[in-house]
C-alpha cells in the first residue's frame, strides 16, 4: 500500500518519484510481481516517515513505466485500475501493507441518454469552471474536457479533471454508483463557480 497526499481514480494516470528507503523496496517487490499496488489518501499525518492515518477506499495502481538514478530514487508512471476497499491493516514492515477487497462499480441504472445528458452537463460545468479559474489567474485546464462515453470511467476521469481538494476528491472515490457520483460532481462544480463568479464580480 502506498498512502499519498492526492487522491487516484481508476483510468488515471499517476506519476510517483519514490526516495524514502521502505517505497523503493515496495516498488521493488510489486515490480518483481504482477506491477500493482494500492493507493489510499492520508487522512491524518505525512507521507513521509510514516505515523499517518488513511482512509480505507482506495484505489489499485499498476505500473506501466520505471526508471531507477543512479542513488536509487525511482521515477514510476502508474495508472489507476479499480476501487478496493481496505479489510484489516497489516504491520507496516518493512513497507504499508493490507488485506483488501475490490469494490465493485455495479452498472449505471440509467438508459443512454439520460446517461448522455448527465454526462454533458458535467462537462459543461467543468468547462466553465476552469474558464473562470483561468480569468482569476489560478491554475486551470486549458484543454478541451474529453471523457470516455462509458459513465463509470466517465465519472472516474471527470472527477480528476475537476479542480477539488482531497478530501472531497476522497468522498467521489467512495461514491459506488456512477451518476451518483456524476450528480454529486456536478453539485460541487456548481459550487466552485459559484465561488469563482462571486471573486470575479468583487
Amino acid at each position: 500500500m502506498f498512502p499519498l497526499g492526492s487522491v487516484l481514480f481508476p483510468h488515471v494516470v499517476l506519476p510517483l518519484h519514490v526516495f524514502e528507503p521502505r517505497y523503493r523496496a515496495l516498488v521493488d517487490d510489486v515490480l518483481a510481481a504482477d506491477g500493482r499496488f494500492g493507493v489510499v489518501l492520508i487522512e491524518r499525518g505525512h507521507e513521509v516517515g510514516g505515523g499517518d492515518t488513511r482512509f480505507t477506499v482506495g484505489t489499485v495502481a499498476e505500473v506501466v513505466q520505471a526508471g531507477r538514478f543512479p542513488d536509487g530514487r525511482l521515477a514510476l508512471t502508474t495508472v489507476g485500475v479499480e476501487r478496493i476497499g481496505v479489510v484489516e491493516w497489516l504491520p507496516d514492515d518493512p513497507y504499508p501493507r493490507a488485506r483488501v477487497v475490490v469494490r465493485p462499480e455495479p452498472e449505471p441504472d440509467v438508459d443512454a441518454a439520460t446517461g448522455a445528458e448527465l454526462l454533458a452537463g458535467v462537462r459543461d460545468r467543468l468547462a466553465r469552471l476552469h474558464g473562470l479559474r483561468a480569468e482569476l489567474g489560478l491554475p486551470a485546464f486549458a484543454g478541451d474536457v474529453v471523457v470516455s462515453s462509458d459513465l463509470v470511467r466517465a465519472s472516474h476521469e471527470a472527477a480528476c479533471l475537476a479542480p477539488l481538494g482531497p478530501l472531497d476528491a476522497q468522498a467521489l472515490l467512495e461514491v459506488d454508483d456512477a451518476t451518483d457520483r456524476l450528480r454529486t460532481l456536478g453539485d460541487a462544480l456548481d459550487a466552485e463557480i459559484e465561488v469563482c463568479t462571486f471573486r470575479l464580480q468583487g
